[in-house]
């Protein structure tokens, strides 16, 4: 799948991720503000200048949130903005020069964290970070304050381990929960409900980077035909293999939707009308060449449109042109790509 990397095991993975994200950007910011408090009210005992990594580290995790949705791959961007807060904790606890305080644990925090956006791999690489910074400051700052009193280590350490572990169990018995309310249970695409979240984060995120956002809608030709001459079983396996061709051609931050029935979105975050058309045109002859269960022989038509650069991704306006567009491409004979009339014309200056 192309959605495939080492933190995200496919594009649900991802979308979860972005959602996640999302959610907590504010509670993230919070949480170093409540650190940053705790150094101000600590600062005259441990040093004003331990302040200077956190606002590093916001500064790291502001840049990160702008790039995300752009990103081929925001999984690793926002990894290594989280590994960043960690070192820049750990800087601040280093800063203060006594490994005796009750700081060192707040390596902890960030770990909460992990199992929300990331996998097992993410969590257990997460954990090893953090627990090399530990030795690292506690044995930089002060080695024979930890041999004689190895609780300073083993404490914090513990919380850290304990933190991901609980953490990740709860975490995935919500996401088990919650897959099932935005994941199609037949093709494992992503419904409408999940596309309804997207959509909001994106046409937010137009307003800033001012790029284009392309839109595809495609339609199965005559399925209707396949469900009453070989069965709903074979229909079944049939949008099942046509979901699957269709990811294989995506970008990793592109995601794909079941609208319903056979009809299928996709979005192109960055992409313009020429290019979402191209991949429209490649999944077209895929899908056309292809046998499937039953030895299904089947077409698909598709209609395109995208939102200008530089203008604001308005996403009512841009599915009912590709849905026009769609209209036509079924009423030209099938089996075809259709643009939108308008797709190309540029934003006003």
């Amino acid at each position: 799948m192309a959605g495939k990397s080492w933190l995200c095991r496919d594009d649900m993975d991802r979308e979860r991720l972005l959602d996640m994200e999302k959610r907590l950007g504010p509670v993230r910011r919070a949480s170093l503000g409540v650190i940053a408090l705790a150094l101000i009210a600590c600062g005259p005992w441990l040093g004003w200048w331990t302040l200077i990594p956190l606002v590093l580290a916001a500064g790291v995790f502001q840049i990160a949130e702008w790039r995300t949705l752009s990103a081929a791959r925001p999984e690793y961007l926002l990894f290594g903005a989280w590994a960043l807060s960690e070192v820049s904790i750990a800087g601040a606890v280093a800063l203060t020069g006594d490994i005796e305080t009750p700081t060192l644990a707040w390596l902890a925090i960030p770990v909460v964290t992990l199992s929300a956006r990331f996998s097992e791999r993410g969590v257990a690489l997460g954990v090893t970070v953090a627990l090399l910074l530990m030795f690292a400051v506690a044995f930089g700052t002060d080695t024979d304050a930890i041999i004689a009193n190895p609780v300073l280590i083993v404490a914090p350490l513990t919380l850290v381990v304990c933190t991901a572990i609980l953490s990740t169990a709860l975490m995935r018995s919500d996401v088990h929960h919650r897959s099932e309310t935005v994941i199609d249970p037949l093709t494992g695409m992503l419904n409408r409900k999940a596309l309804a979240t997207r959509v909001a984060e994106l046409e937010q995120q137009s307003l800033v980077s001012g790029e284009p956002i392309g839109l595809v809608v495609g339609d199965l030709d005559h399925f209707k035909a396949v469900n009453d001459s070989c069965g709903h079983a074979t229909g079944d396996a049939v949008l099942k293999e046509v979901a699957y061709e269709m990811r294989k051609e995506l970008r990793a931050f592109d995601l794909a939707y079941r609208l319903g029935g056979e009809e299928f979105l996709v979005l192109l975050p960055g992409a313009d009308a020429p290019q979402a058309e191209r991949l429209a045109e490649r999944i077209r002859e895929i899908i056309a060449n292809v046998h499937f269960s039953g030895d299904q022989r089947l077409t698909m038509s598709f209609g395109v449109s995208a939102s200008p650069r530089g203008a604001e991704f308005r996403y009512r306006e841009v599915f009912g042109e590709a849905d026009m567009a769609l209209l036509e491409a079924k009423r030209s004979g099938r089996d075809r790509v259709c643009l939108a009339e308008g797709a190309l014309v540029p934003a006003p200056a």
